[in-house]
């Protein structure tokens, strides 16, 4: 596979593309890392020396992540060929997606926000759980979560 030298401050990766790439820094530092709706940036990880950085997107979904050189690096570009593997990794797929955007939710986004994205995510599950363990994987107490629920009833 061919390396590829990045400037320091070069984006590989902006929010919204389609088809990503894996990287493998061979020197250097990358970092992946969103802007929440007010601008405020939010890192998701640093890929050092030996590390592999990116995007959970698969080929359909587009990026949630820029990822940029912080330093002159030297990389290797690998394209994501899930597509042949899909059947066999499709769960593995799923599950660092939703731990991708749980993270990234937990960063920048508001209480609310939070619970509306985990009723999304999970309604089928939300009235097999206690309350408390929803309010704790929001990250918030079950007091707030009773306080969002009862605005959202009161909206309806």
């Amino acid at each position: 596979m061919k390396q590829i030298k990045v400037k320091k401050g070069t984006i590989l990766q902006t929010v919204g593309e389609v088809d990503t790439k894996v990287y493998h820094v061979k020197s250097g530092l990358l970092r992946s890392y969103t802007i929440d709706n007010k601008g405020k940036e939010h890192i998701f990880l640093f890929a050092p020396e030996g590390w592999t950085i990116a995007d959970s997107a698969t080929s359909e979904e587009k990026s949630e992540l820029f990822i940029d050189a912080l330093e002159d690096s030297l990389v290797i570009k690998v394209k994501k060929n899930i597509d042949k593997e899909k059947q066999n990794i499709k769960p593995i797929l799923k599950r660092v997606l939703v731990l991708q955007k749980r993270i990234i939710m937990l960063m920048s986004s508001s209480a609310i926000e939070r619970y509306n994205h985990f009723v999304k995510t999970y309604p089928d599950i939300i009235q097999r759980v206690p309350q408390k363990m929803i309010a704790s994987y929001l990250g918030i107490t079950p007091e707030a979560l009773s306080k969002i629920k009862n605005k959202k009833i009161n909206k309806s």
